[in-house]
Order: structure tokens, then C-alpha cells, then sequence
């Protein structure tokens, strides 16, 4: 058996996309930079190189022409792998996405597929300026006809980025930028990923309540699990991987369990991921809460400006203080 590589994220996604690349001659990749620079995070580095400037394309400035683009492409039967270099540039191609990408399947009585993947680095914790530090998931997840989904390890990186290439529906990729040089076992080798696209992952079991969390958040959730520990909790940490669809099962399961559960995510609380959640948990798993849901996240306020996003993101103390509040209840 071959060893698995330990590799950052960020390298993770690059295996990812070389492999497709490989496989199938209708991948293209295309977005800002991502020829000859190797994209602003480098998650395309060396591409263009190797494949050539018809399959890995430099496009102009322009969110919509690119998305647009993908769209043309997907429907004369290429696969597009589109790159939006930070996570507040994805607005201009907002209506491609939810008033073209998204429906052009349902439009043509299911004859016409969109395997289009969106690639979009998004979250805090890098001291970028405005733009560059957003969590728009749930305008997406909201949108039928999307897949939404988000890794939190470079493994996942690696697996859910080529299974999204290899889906036949459009699927936007959450990259948590704070987490491409977090370093990692990747078992590239053969055809099976370790998981389903979209089955939710329990990454540390526990027994007295449970957090849940996706993308940059799973490690802080780790974290405070770990911190609970002193206090003589055990935490259950599911790592959620798909926003759309939602494995509910894995959640209601984990809460049947613990009888308690704190959402953790980046975004603004306010009729974010955790609110879906928690309206999921209420309705299926009800008699099993011994305290009401809780969810972590950001304010609903703008994304702040770097010198006060430590203030603004989630952090082990107050995660830890709602694990507290649920069980005072």
C-alpha cells in the first residue's frame, strides 16, 4: 500500500485539478491569473505549463464574462473549472450563477447538464482589505440547483474538489483562504474517495453535546473541544463538508446522542447556515434537545477592516461560552 503524502491544502487543490486535467481532456480551468501567475494563492501554479494556454486560459477582468463563458463551454461539453480569486469579487457574476447556472438544467427538461465547478476562496483571518474576507455561502445554498460545498483539510481539499470537477451539476467550492497552508495526509491514489460528496464527517466522537461546524471553522471548533476537555466536557465535532444538499442525518444522529448542539460558521448569524440548521434539528430531532440550538458566528455587521477581524471571527472563548449557555440551561 502506498503511503499518503503530506501536503498543504493549497498543494492538495493543485493535485486535485492536475489530476482531472489528466483524466479528461474537456477540463479547462479559466479565471484571473490563473496562467502564468499561478493564481494569487498559487492553487494553479505550474497548469498552464504543463497543459497549455487552451486548457488553463488567463481571462480579463470580469466575473460575469467568466462565468458566462463556463456556461458556453459546459453546454458544448466541456467540464470548466472556474477560479474567483477572493470571495466579494463573486458579486458581478451573481447573475450568471443563480439566473443561468443554476437553472439552465431544470430549463431544458434535464437535457442539458452544467458540469461547472466555481472555485472561490472566501473567509477572514488573513488581514486582507475590504472584498477580500467574506462568507457568502448561504446566497448559494439558497439557490436550487446548485451543489454547495466546503473542505476543512488538505484530504478533503483533494477528494471534494475532484468529485465537484467530476459532477455533472454546477458546484460552487468554498476554499477557507486561512487554511491553504495548513499541512496534511492526502491518499491520492486509485478512484475512491474516502467519503460521498455530500455525507457530513464526525471528526472528533464525543458524548455530552455537540458542535458542528464547516470549512475554517472545524480546526477553532477542534480547538475548543479540546479546551472543554478541562472542564470535563466531550464534545462531538461534526465537520458539515456540503452546505447544499445538507446531510441531515448525521447531524440529527449526533444530537440524538448529546442532546445538545452549538452551530459554529464565519458568516453573519442572522438567517445564515445555522439557522437552517437549527430549524432541521427542531423539526427531526425535538424530543432529543435538552437545551435549544445555538449558533457562533460572525456579527451582522460588514466584514470589519484587519486590524479588528480578530474582534469580528469566532474564537475558542466564545464558542466555549455557548457550550457553557447550553449547558446551564
Amino acid at each position: 500500500m502506498t503511503a499518503p503524502q503530506t501536503l498543504t491544502m493549497a498543494g492538495a487543490l493543485n493535485s486535485a485539478l492536475r489530476n482531472r486535467l489528466e483524466h479528461d481532456d474537456k477540463v479547462v480551468v479559466m479565471g484571473m491569473d490563473v496562467g502564468k501567475l499561478g493564481g494569487v494563492f498559487r492553487i494553479t501554479d505550474g497548469l498552464q505549463k504543463d497543459f497549455g494556454e487552451d486548457r488553463i486560459i488567463d481571462c480579463p477582468l470580469g466575473e460575469s464574462g467568466i462565468i458566462g463563458s463556463a456556461i458556453g463551454l459546459a453546454i458544448r461539453g466541456y467540464r470548466p473549472v472556474c477560479e474567483i480569486q477572493f470571495d466579494g469579487f463573486v458579486y458581478p457574476a451573481f447573475d450568471q450563477i443563480v439566473s443561468q447556472l443554476a437553472k439552465i438544467h431544470n430549463r431544458s427538461l434535464g437535457q442539458v447538464r452544467m458540469p461547472v465547478t466555481i472555485r472561490i476562496p472566501y473567509g477572514g483571518g488573513i488581514g486582507a482589505v475590504e472584498h477580500h474576507s467574506e462568507s457568502p455561502e448561504a446566497y448559494f445554498a439558497h439557490t436550487a440547483g446548485l451543489k454547495v460545498v466546503t473542505c476543512a483539510n488538505p484530504s478533503d481539499a483533494y477528494w471534494m474538489l475532484r468529485q465537484s470537477i467530476d459532477s455533472d451539476d454546477p458546484v460552487i467550492f468554498f476554499e477557507p483562504k486561512r487554511r491553504y497552508w495548513t499541512k496534511g495526509p492526502v491518499s491520492a491514489h486509485g478512484d475512491v474517495a474516502p467519503l460521498p460528496l455530500h455525507q457530513a464527517q464526525i471528526v472528533r466522537p464525543g458524548s455530552d453535546a455537540t458542535l458542528l461546524a464547516y470549512g475554517p471553522m472545524v480546526a477553532t471548533a477542534l480547538q475548543a473541544a479540546k479546551a472543554a476537555e478541562e472542564d470535563g466536557r466531550d464534545l462531538e465535532v461534526i465537520d458539515l463538508r456540503s452546505l447544499s444538499p445538507i446531510d441531515t442525518a448525521t447531524v440529527v444522529a449526533s444530537v440524538e446522542r448529546t442532546g445538545r448542539l452549538v452551530v459554529v460558521h464565519e458568516a453573519s448569524v442572522s438567517l445564515g447556515m445555522g439557522a437552517e440548521i437549527a430549524a432541521r434539528i427542531q423539526e427531526h430531532a425535538f424530543y432529543s434537545l435538552q437545551a435549544p440550538v445555538l449558533r457562533v458566528g460572525g456579527f451582522d455587521t460588514p466584514y470589519p477592516a484587519s486590524r479588528a477581524e480578530d474582534e469580528w471571527l469566532p474564537d475558542t472563548d466564545r464558542i466555549l461560552d455557548a457550550v457553557d449557555r447550553t449547558f446551564s440551561f
